[in-house]
């Protein structure tokens, strides 16, 4: 990962792993106070697991059964949790002024001990796709990434052309 104004993040480091949501969203842990947060990861979207609203309306604009749909946000959860592990530390990484989204979930970007990006690693991968309806600085990396996965058929493009 890569930031061109360092100064617009907001390290806070010292959570660890306490539940996964769904492919981009997880609970953290303050080591310290023991206070619980939803992170839903910056700058992607990946399908839900369960049926809702949102199915609803992807199943209308993607043209694709809910079932479907449903099925693919599994593989991203199950992929997800196989990339961390409940227990492990990381460090949640924000762009200030752009702390929370509009359910009052906190943004971030989640760091492992590795310095691997768990936002990154669900691009590349194939196991979500940019959501462009909130800016983040790594947006336009992320569409450049997604691109490259479905070109080449990696994670839920194996299965699907678009989700």
């Amino acid at each position: 990962m890569h930031f061109n104004i360092k100064e617009s993040l907001t390290y806070l480091n010292k959570y660890k792993i306490k539940k996964f949501v769904d492919g981009d969203g997880i609970i953290l842990e303050d080591i310290f106070s023991k206070k619980e947060i939803e992170v839903r990861f910056y700058g992607l979207d990946a399908p839900e697991l369960k049926y809702c609203n949102k199915v609803k309306n992807d199943e209308k604009v993607l043209q694709l059964p809910a079932s479907l749909l449903i099925e693919l946000g599994n593989l991203s959860f199950n992929f997800l949790m196989q990339q961390a592990k409940i227990g492990e530390t990381c460090t949640l990484i924000q762009e200030k002024g752009n702390e929370k989204d509009k359910y009052g979930r906190t943004l971030g970007y989640v760091i492992l001990n590795d310095g691997q990006v768990l936002n990154d690693i669900m691009i590349k991968e194939g196991y979500a796709k940019p959501y462009n309806e909130v800016f983040c600085e790594m947006l336009p990396q992320y569409q450049e990434w997604n691109l490259e996965a479905k070109i080449n058929k990696k994670g839920l493009f194996s299965r699907v052309n678009y989700f």
